[in-house]
């Protein structure tokens, strides 16, 4: 006897099959096709450009943390956007000034990364 409740399961559990099997798949085709000649450059350790230190408490320069602020600031615009547009018909004034008030946040965000000067090439 089935118990209906699980039947609804089963494409879950079929998916959850199929991706494991074609991740396995995935790794082992790539480990036995691929060429394995590690030499001392590609088993090297790299961060952010910079040959690694000595000691992890190193002072980063604070433009890479500027480069990250202005990352999640489009992300977030983008990623938020794109519903927002969606049901704007839906959520009527109240959620078009909730989403002019998070772009007045996002725009000090960048306006900010500007006088840093985060957007100034070198």
């Amino acid at each position: 006897m089935q118990n209906p409740l699980l039947v609804d399961y089963v494409p879950i559990l079929i998916f959850l099959v199929v991706a494991a099997v074609i991740t396995v798949v995935m790794i082992a085709g790539s480990y036995l096709l691929a060429q394995q000649k590690p030499d001392s450059e590609k088993v090297s350790a790299y961060e952010c450009g910079f040959e690694a230190f000595t000691d992890a408490r190193t002072k980063f320069d604070v433009r890479f943390y500027l480069v990250a602020i202005l990352f999640i600031i489009f992300d977030l615009e983008v990623a938020f956007l794109f519903p927002w547009a969606v049901s704007l018909k839906d959520i009527g004034a109240f959620g078009f000034f909730s989403m002019a008030g998070f772009l007045g946040v996002l725009t000090v965000g960048f306006v900010y990364e500007w006088k840093k000067g985060a957007l100034d090439w070198e």
